[in-house]
């Protein structure tokens, strides 16, 4: 079952700045996006097109012309968002493809070219200090006609694309690697991972991009013949790749409004940290009404649209624990009037503003917004006063 956004949710999401869009303001992302796509023109001694499309996008664009099955546990609206039963906020922005495939039908001669699609793309996603509901994706098509592109060539994009996020002047001791990984729209996919180190010394492989060489069927669903076109493809996570360049560990300070924060974005330096504000920790127990509800994705994307505008408050959405009412001692169903099928799901909050510290009151004020958005049993505990 579908759920549709409202027309306050849909308002809310498009007015959101794209941060890689220098129309929209300087900002360190679209110098990066810069990079990214100049270091594969220099690599290939071809132009690059860049399409910045509507985020609204054909259901059937996001997701059947580019192979995806129609029961794919993606199209659910625990993970996308859905407009209505034929449009949608786009999840990735591999959804502008098709309709750029469908206009190289009349190119009839040789052609050679790189077509980048960048912006925010809208997901249901967990929330940490990784993750965004709305993070910025890079689409990186380069098609041929009369040429094949294989294997060699997608290992020569990569290497260049970690070359462009990870200078290997200012990251001498950066390694990467390809592992195979499956795509729909990709034959030969592969995962490409990034060797970084953390605060505490160890190093750990992130994931920076996908990759592929583009697929037989998606071609013909645009009328190209696969045996005269090919074609690569790469999706890059901007904020994530933003990250790893200027050494930024919390993906909320991309947005943020501290001035000393603001200054650092507007250049690809190493980032220089800025005075960090207490956490405060918040754990609630909340009764639930089936085992789908209890989806750490889906209770951080009500959690967010609960907040509003004080949403970059919460740094970290956990659960801790799921029991269903027959785990439960007969005293804690009681307390809690659990409904038979019903779950105790015991979730914590880590609160931590970028740029105040939060007192008590207002740390369990955010905490009973977030409790009463989430809760769906008969008995409330709130805390604030």
């Amino acid at each position: 079952m579908k759920t549709y956004l409202t027309p306050i949710e849909l308002q809310t999401a498009l007015a959101l700045r794209d941060l890689s869009d220098p129309a929209q303001g300087p900002h360190a992302m679209s110098l990066l996006l810069a990079d990214v796509t100049a270091a594969l023109e220099d690599l290939w001694g071809i132009g690059t097109a860049a399409h910045r499309l509507s985020p609204l996008v054909a259901t059937a664009d996001n997701y059947d012309r580019l192979g995806y099955s129609p029961d794919d546990v993606t199209r659910d609206s625990r993970y996308s968002r859905h407009v209505s039963p034929t449009v949608m906020l786009r999840s990735h922005t591999s959804s502008g493809v098709p309709a750029l495939l469908d206009s190289l039908r009349q190119e009839m001669g040789h052609y050679d070219r790189l077509h980048a699609l960048p912006g925010l793309v809208y997901r249901r996603d967990s929330i940490d200090r990784t993750h965004v509901g709305a993070p910025h994706q890079l689409d990186l098509w380069r098609l041929k006609a009369r040429g094949l592109l294989g294997s060699a060539e997608l290992d020569r994009m990569m290497a260049a694309v970690v070359e462009a996020v990870l200078p290997a002047a200012l990251h001498p001791d950066v390694q990467w690697r390809a592992t195979e990984a499956r795509h729909h729209y990709t034959d030969t996919g592969r995962q490409l991972d990034v060797l970084v180190s953390q605060p505490d010394g160890s190093r750990e492989w992130l994931e920076l991009a996908e990759c592929g060489l583009v697929a037989a069927q998606v071609l013909r669903g645009s009328g190209l013949d696969p045996r005269r076109w090919s074609g690569l493809a790469l999706g890059l996570g901007l904020d994530r790749a933003l990250m790893l360049r200027k050494g930024i560990r919390d993906i909320r300070l991309l947005r943020s409004e501290n001035p000393e924060v603001q200054a650092q974005l507007l250049d690809l330096d190493p980032y220089r940290p800025v005075s960090v504000m207490p956490e405060v920790r918040r754990d609630l127990s909340l009764v639930l009404g089936s085992e789908a509800e209890a989806d750490v994705e889906l209770l951080g994307d009500r959690a967010r649209t609960a907040l509003g505008a004080e949403s970059d408050s919460l740094a970290a959405l956990e659960i801790r624990a799921v029991t269903p009412a027959s785990g439960l001692p007969p005293a804690a169903v009681e307390r809690l009037r659990l409904a038979p099928g019903q779950l105790n799901v015991l979730l914590r909050l880590v609160l931590q503003p970028l740029d105040r510290t939060l007192t008590d009151g207002e740390a369990n004020r955010l905490r009973d917004r977030v409790y009463l958005a989430l809760h769906r049993g008969e008995v409330l505990e709130l805390i604030a006063g």
